[in-house]
């Protein structure tokens, strides 16, 4: 499956950093991580902390499929907002995955700051009302989180203006946000879990799996076994070939990055910035001073597609951010597309399916803010393997579109 188009930043700017071996032998196991993103390496990480034998297998090279296309906004709110999560599944429920979020921001910092370049750094967050009509609802959403204990500003029209010079009418400022480089992040934990004795494999495709009685035995393209207790399938947007029931839409996301700006970004540099029209345009900053910028989700998922796409959406990205901001001066550098995966709910999926039974776990960080996601996936699925409990773990699963 071709995951991106054009050049991401993150592979223009570091690079093929490492290659890890091809696996080349026979291994047992207590669990195989299948995918080297950031997904797989946070998942890796938590279950090596927990004592468990690991094993982490890419087909391609690590960290080159979705993680390299991702622009690595971390953020504690989703897709979905707090007041519409609310009303779906009561608002105890919807705050739990809001407050999860925002301590994945805080869990994911010591594990950047221990990789060199990783580019971790703490932000605020702008979400503000792209269309008149959604002042009401962007007001409505502060409300709540506000009386639910998240720290945050309403800004009207004035505010919003004087302090980012946005004309809209209302937005929301968030103190919890962070931004990172992520294909370095995912990368760097590898390295780093390799040296403890980690087997991490890339360019090592799984080609079968069996689930035994006493565990699952996988082949790889080179005929080599592998034997484990538990296989996690971190594999991005190509988990949902692994199931006949569908969970998830992929679509297309653009982004672009500019040249350094030599004014300087100011505020931007400090700022996540978002809107409340769906698809929404989003900007964060770059350790090297760049505006890194995204938007334009389509529902295409065709590579051919999305290859010709690319160029115009990037323009019409670039166009949105000048109309916005007529004071940045701005010069595209680079332009690429990925393949975005989302749920009807805007919620991921972590834990096992019943079609494959319990051994097999999926690791399905769907949304704008998978890397969070990520982060709450890697404590469910080693709370699953170590039969311990967490108050999301039903709800984050599988077991939610049954309504249990």
């Amino acid at each position: 499956m071709d995951l991106k188009s054009g050049y991401p930043y993150w592979t223009v700017k570091n690079g093929l950093i490492v290659n890890f071996p091809p696996l080349q032998r026979d291994l047992r196991c207590d669990v195989v991580v299948l995918g080297a993103g950031i997904t797989g390496s946070l998942i890796a990480q938590s279950l090596c902390e927990a004592g468990l034998d690991v094993v982490v297998l890419e087909k391609r090279d690590a960290g080159w499929g979705s993680t390299a296309a991702s622009t690595a906004l971390l953020q504690y709110e989703i897709d979905t907002d707090l007041v519409d999560l609310s009303k779906r599944y009561g608002e105890d429920r919807a705050v739990s995955v809001y407050q999860a979020c925002e301590q994945a921001i805080g869990d994911i910092e010591p594990l950047a700051h221990a990789v060199r370049g990783a580019g971790f750094r703490r932000m605020s967050s702008l979400y503000y009302a792209s269309r008149p009509w959604h002042a009401q609802r962007i007001r409505a959403e502060g409300e709540l989180r506000k009386r639910r204990g998240f720290d945050l500003e309403v800004l009207d029209r004035d505010a919003l203006h004087e302090r980012f010079g946005i004309p809209a009418s209302a937005a929301l400022l968030t103190k919890v946000a962070a931004q990172i480089d992520p294909y370095r992040t995912a990368i760097g934990i590898l390295q780093r879990l390799e040296k403890r004795g980690v087997g991490v494999f890339d360019r090592t495709a799984v080609e079968t799996w069996q689930t035994k009685s006493n565990g699952i035995h996988l082949q790889t393209d080179r005929e080599i076994g592998v034997r484990c207790k538990h296989l996690v399938l971190a594999t991005g947007y190509e988990s949902q070939s692994f199931l006949r029931q569908r969970v998830a839409s992929n679509r297309s996301s653009y982004a672009m990055v500019t040249e350094p700006v030599e004014a300087g970004l100011g505020w931007l540099a400090r700022t996540l910035v978002w809107e409340s029209a769906r698809p929404y345009l989003y900007m964060r900053s770059t350790a090297d001073g760049r505006l890194l910028m995204g938007g334009e989700d389509d529902r295409v998922d065709l590579p051919a597609r999305r290859d010709r796409a690319v160029l115009g959406k990037s323009r019409r990205i670039i166009q949105k951010v000048r109309k916005l901001l007529p004071e940045l001066d701005i010069e595209e550098s680079f332009a690429w597309a990925g393949t975005f995966a989302e749920t009807d709910d805007g919620l991921p999926f972590f834990g096992p399916h019943a079609q494959h039974g319990p051994r097999v776990h999926f690791a399905m960080a769907y949304g704008g803010n998978g890397i969070a996601y990520s982060m709450i996936g890697a404590e469910l699925i080693r709370r699953r393997i170590l039969r311990q409990a967490h108050p999301l773990m039903r709800f984050l699963s599988f077991e939610r579109l049954t309504g249990s």
